[in-house]
C-alpha cells in the first residue's frame, strides 16, 4: 500500500475532460463556430481546476496533517515551501 492517499476518485472526473477534449478536437476538426470551441475549452479548464484543488486539498488534508502531527518541522516546511511554489507557478 501507497503511503500517498489515493486520488482514485478523480478518475471519472478526468476521463470526463479527456472526452469534453475529444469533443473539442472534433469540433476544430469539423471547423465549428471559434466561441462554441472556446467555451467548450473554458469549460474543460474549469474541470481541471476542480479536480485540481480536489487533489491539493487531499494533500493538504493528510501529507501535510501527517508532517505537523509527527512534529517533523523540515518535512513539514518542505511540504508547505512546495505548495508555495505550485501556487505561484499558477498566479
Amino acid at each position: 500500500m501507497s503511503e500517498h492517499p489515493s486520488h482514485s476518485e478523480q478518475l471519472p472526473r478526468l476521463n470526463r475532460a479527456a472526452g469534453q477534449l475529444e469533443g473539442i478536437k472534433r469540433m476544430i476538426g469539423e471547423g465549428q463556430y471559434c466561441v462554441d470551441i472556446l467555451t467548450q475549452l473554458r469549460a474543460v479548464r474549469s474541470a481541471i481546476k476542480t479536480i485540481e484543488l480536489s487533489v491539493l486539498e487531499t494533500h493538504m488534508k493528510s501529507c501535510l496533517a501527517k508532517s505537523c502531527a509527527c512534529g517533523d518541522d523540515a518535512t513539514r516546511d518542505k511540504q508547505l515551501t512546495e505548495i508555495m511554489v505550485l501556487l505561484k507557478k499558477y498566479e
